[in-house]
């Protein structure tokens, strides 16, 4: 396993992380099964001493060509190192979209904090211009490494991402901390998504921004999920929503609060909650116009905070 990546490599690289199958054990350092987790380090061309750099997330679809790889095409055509991290192949999973439960987003939690701290030791990366982005339950996983609860749980010192980028992620099930980061977020959301709709963002965005932390919202009216991938959106019957649930996770005390009435679901019930309320079916697939502005406004976003 890597450990440190001071002598410079590139492209396959493989860090330890843990999979805890919920906040509590993360949070209060019960000791899980550690895990090999594969990523791909790929440097931009360029004479600059030390990059920026961008961590990856998948959704829960795994890693694809059309979305994720070329995703780190773009980023390295604008100057940023990419660190795309593999959360699935090597637990075994291919995909969670029709189980969610079989990699929790706690887990790719972890993973995204033990790629930030492995990533910071290469010398061609700046570590104070480290992002983290991520698609769908990746995206999930770019707005909670913002909640300082699970970054202190880390033991990753004061190491920090710079910039969270969320694209189109589930806002239906949020997790809360006391206190944010305070670092910026990007969340971009397709306005015809009906697999994790937009609209619930924005109550979880107005959380961040009373807490302190900058964020700004770019929505795009025609776009639903996976707007910044190949192919015309089609119906997937199977996969696995929670749209309908609408319960906050808060994260000291672990447990739940429903967001219809406030009343208080014990961290025992959860698990029950939400196999209640989760739906089957969304559309999922590309809307080129919408993935132009995107690329163009996260040109912006990443000028603003990462580049020199």
């Amino acid at each position: 396993m890597t450990t440190s990546l001071a002598d410079g490599r590139t492209g396959a690289v493989a860090f330890w992380s843990t999979s805890p199958a919920s906040p509590t054990p993360y949070l209060t350092g019960v000791e899980t099964a550690r895990v090999p987790i594969a990523a791909t380090l790929t440097l931009p061309r360029g004479g600059a001493e030390r990059f920026p750099a961008v961590v990856l997330h998948h959704g829960s679809g795994g890693i694809s060509a059309g979305r994720e790889f070329a995703w780190v095409e773009r980023l390295a055509e604008q100057g940023l190192a990419t660190l795309l991290v593999d959360s699935f192949g090597p637990r075994g999973v291919r995909s969670t979209a029709e189980d969610q439960s079989q990699v929790s987003t706690v887990a790719m939690v972890a993973d995204s904090f033990n790629a930030l701290a492995l990533l910071a030791t290469h010398p061609r990366i700046d570590p104070d211009r480290i992002a983290v982005m991520g698609f769908s339950k990746g995206g999930q996983v770019a707005l909670y490494t913002a909640l300082e609860a699970f970054r202190r749980a880390a033991g990753i010192g004061d190491r920090a991402y710079a910039l969270h980028v969320a694209f189109y992620p589930s806002c239906a099930l949020p997790y809360l901390s006391r206190e944010t980061t305070r670092r910026p977020l990007a969340v971009f959301l397709g306005g015809l998504d009906d697999y994790t709709p937009a609209a619930q963002c924005d109550r979880y965005v107005d959380w961040f921004r009373d807490r302190g932390s900058p964020v700004e919202v770019f929505r795009y009216a025609k776009a639903g999920h996976g707007f910044d991938t190949p192919g015309a959106p089609v119906r997937l019957n199977r996969v696995q929503s929670a749209r309908a649930c609408a319960l906050d996770l808060e994260l000291e005390p672990v447990q739940g609060r429903r967001q219809d009435d406030g009343r208080v679901v014990a961290p025992g019930e959860i698990g029950n909650f939400l196999r209640g309320c989760s739906q089957r079916g969304a559309t999922f697939g590309g809307h080129a116009p919408s993935l132009a502005r995107a690329v163009t406004d996260l040109t912006q976003v990443l000028g603003k905070h990462l580049m020199p």
